[in-house]
């Protein structure tokens, strides 16, 4: 398959700080906004301090381009707890041997799916309507703007190269920015999670008309709090214990979800996402982290 650029390190760090910054100390979290609205550096500052006063030292923040700068900035050192999709948990497993210890609760469920979405005008009702049309998605990195639905086309349409399938693909960098790119006829089908529509109608109130979903994946597992490997082990069960904690604290929940749309935080393990792993061996050529 050809193999697809996947942006690298890059990072912009805004620092979060809740504590001085250049501590040996410190503890480093990792984000990657999941929409163009998100004012992600002020959001979640609030976390940070309170990680910090949980654990009796400095915890700060760092804001990524993109998940791949979030694992390569992880294996680097430079961030020591990072909110990872799935896809780069494995990714980073993979590499530097990081470790999954917690995952995101939503409506009670603790996968998600990705779906096809596609004007409501279009005239496209089924995947077979697709071929030779442009593809929007947000990042090649992303399990439900890439992976899963690469790997449902070949599952399910034996399409093995996603690439020829579609006349042309486009990186929009969010999944806002996948799905206004459909809304504003600039692009035929857009892959996001589902339902990310919902999370634009303030700003575009007749989304949900506008853009319909033809199909949707399988199940995907949810999205990470993983640590990297050089943690004391000690310290990695204070950091699981902590964000646990925070199930019962209603402020820092509220800005779990504001941030990622976590309604809870609930315990991880690595055989959870050997689904993830097994995609990914269909595909790693085409998600690169070099």
């Amino acid at each position: 398959m050809k193999k697809m650029f996947a942006a690298g390190l890059g990072f912009m760090a805004l620092s979060l700080a809740a504590c001085g910054n250049g501590d040996d100390d410190t503890l480093v979290m990792g984000f990657v906004p999941s929409s163009d609205s998100d004012n992600i550096a002020t959001t979640v500052e609030p976390l940070a301090e309170e990680l910090s006063e949980v654990l009796g030292r400095p915890v700060e923040g760092s804001v990524m381009v993109n998940y791949s700068g979030l694992v390569e900035a992880m294996g680097s050192g430079n961030v020591d707890i990072g909110f990872l999709p799935a896809l780069g948990y494995v990714q980073g497993e993979e590499r530097y041997g990081f470790e999954v210890i917690l995952k995101s609760e939503r409506n009670g469920e603790d996968s998600y799916r990705a779906q096809f979405v596609v004007r409501e005008d279009s005239g496209f009702d089924r995947i077979e309507d697709l071929e030779g049309q442009t593809w929007v998605y947000p990042d090649p990195a992303s399990p439900a703007g890439f992976l899963f639905p690469a790997t449902h086309l070949a599952e399910n349409y034996a399409v093995d190269n996603v690439q020829s399938f579609f006349g042309n693909e486009v990186q929009a960098g969010s999944n806002d920015g996948a799905l206004v790119s459909v809304y504003e006829g600039e692009a035929d089908v857009a892959t996001t999670f589902e339902d990310a529509r919902t999370v634009l109608e303030g700003d575009y109130p007749d989304i949900m008309d506008t853009l319909k979903v033809i199909e949707y994946t399988d199940p995907i597992p949810n999205d990470t709090i993983t640590l990297i490997e050089e943690l004391d082990e000690d310290l990695k069960q204070e950091i699981k214990e902590a964000f646990l904690s925070f199930n019962d604290n209603e402020e820092m929940i509220q800005i779990m979800n504001d941030v990622y749309r976590w309604d809870g935080i609930i315990e991880a393990d690595a055989s959870d996402y050997d689904i993830v792993r097994d995609a990914y061996d269909l595909f790693r050529d085409d998600i690169s982290l070099d």
